[in-house]
């Protein structure tokens, strides 16, 4: 794999608690969003359609979402145009009454003239409440068990506190941070969501683990050993980030929003990886290796 040609970043410049204070900041900053919304809504972040239930038509109409809301009895929950299909929307309810539903969607609603068979409801898809609550569940325990899994890993490789913890405080706020971007751009959190979080778990572990090891148990100068990390990890995850962003642009453009919502959580997440491998978990093993126990 070509590596990119890492700016070379002259680390004596800065203490420390410089280093760490950046990204704690936006971990704090994170955290607070992701508290603040759990008071207000009673979870961590708006919980999509597979999380609560509810039901999904897909819409082939000339008339206007204002018009398509004023069809319904049930609260609309959102309205998202299909890209690349004129006249198409995907209309969710909370309700899972989807017969009902599509019933007054085909008497209310003009269809459009590519309409499917005449229909203005061309598919649609219920998930009960019951079964909604049943994915929390599991997706909760994926992301327990995946976050206790990596810390064991972290202790077994370098059984020393600071090395292990750097890289869990690293990979808790890779989560966090695209956590509360999802809040703030109105993502919801969906089993597509939550599969990209538990992506950067893995990302993140995979970085930190790359620097620690270099620094810890490879020959050489502590910001020798920094650099040649520098130069894989950054690669690694900058091809990634840009990977990622691609697909991010072309799921808006085709109206793909699951795709669009993974791109976006995962370009967020990695980004704060650079920040959080490079400046947080650095100042920690820094600090390890001339200040604390490993003198």
């Amino acid at each position: 794999m070509n590596q990119f040609d890492v700016p070379e970043i002259d680390y004596d410049r800065y203490t420390n608690r410089q280093l760490a204070m950046v990204p704690l900041a936006v971990l704090a900053a994170a955290l607070a969003v992701i508290v603040g919304w759990w008071i207000v809504t009673g979870a961590p972040a708006a919980l999509g359609m597979d999380f609560v239930g509810g039901t999904e038509l897909r819409i082939q109409t000339t008339d206007s979402t204002d018009e398509i809301r004023g069809a319904f009895d049930e609260e609309v929950e959102s309205i998202s145009t299909v890209g690349g299909e004129e006249n198409t929307y995907l209309v969710q309810f909370q309700s899972s009454d989807s017969e009902a539903l599509a019933q007054q969607a085909n008497d209310e609603l003009e269809p459009a003239p590519d309409a499917e068979d005449g229909e203005v409801v061309s598919q649609e898809s219920s998930i009960p409440p019951t079964f909604g609550q049943e994915n929390q569940t599991l997706a909760l325990w994926g992301l327990v068990i995946a976050f206790v899994g990596m810390s064991a890993i972290a202790f077994i490789l370098f059984r020393t506190f600071v090395p292990s913890i750097a890289i869990v405080i690293s990979a808790f706020s890779d989560v966090m941070i695209p956590l509360a971007v999802m809040n703030l751009a109105g993502i919801p959190l969906s089993l597509g969501t939550v599969a990209a979080l538990l992506m950067l778990i893995g990302y993140s572990v995979d970085s930190d683990i790359l620097l620690n090891n270099h620094i810890l148990r490879r020959r050489g100068d502590f910001y020798e050993s920094t650099r040649r990390a520098m130069n894989t990890g950054v690669t690694m995850t900058v091809t990634s980030i840009a990977a990622m962003a691609v697909m991010t642009v072309v799921a808006t453009f085709f109206g793909i929003g699951l795709l669009s919502d993974i791109g976006l959580v995962l370009v967020v997440g990695l980004s704060a990886d650079l920040m959080n491998t490079y400046m947080l978990n650095l100042s920690l093993l820094r600090w390890y290796k001339f200040e604390g126990v490993a003198r």
